[in-house]
């Protein structure tokens, strides 16, 4: 068994997706189309190249990415969601949620995460559709 803070679902939870970066990382992989470590150290957010690499190390772990070598590119490495990534989707949806709630949104930049809340459980299992189709081996 794992050495745990402790085994509460909301503490076990946050120990894979809660710190400043996974959710950030998983975002590029999901909604922007980033599947290369360059395209998501050019995050907005401005990640350190350590903290990415240390990142998608703990979510490569955790079952949350896998990673292959880019057949065009020989040392370039893809990044793909599992299925216990993109179940993550309600999550991210539901901190869009919040977000647009209680914090001073730039709605320009957010009107697809907008459409992704707002469409409800629908369009949540389409985009997990799409995801799977993109990301899955199967």
């Amino acid at each position: 068994m794992e050495n745990h803070r402790s085994y509460c679902a909301i503490n076990l939870g946050l120990e894979v997706f809660g710190d400043k970066w996974s959710l950030i990382i998983i975002r590029g992989i999901m909604f922007e189309g980033k599947r290369h470590f360059r395209e998501l150290l050019q995050s907005d957010e401005k990640i350190a190249s350590n903290i990415l690499t240390d990142r998608l190390a703990m979510l490569e772990r955790e079952g949350i990415i896998t990673k292959e070598g880019d057949p065009e590119h020989k040392q370039k490495i893809i990044y793909s969601l599992t299925q216990k990534g993109i179940d993550l989707l309600p999550i991210l949806t539901q901190v869009v949620v919040w977000s647009f709630k209680y914090m001073p949104i730039d709605i320009e930049v957010n009107r697809h995460a907008k459409m992704v809340a707002e469409g409800g459980n629908e369009m949540q299992e389409a985009i997990k559709q799409q995801l799977r189709k993109e990301h899955l081996k199967s």
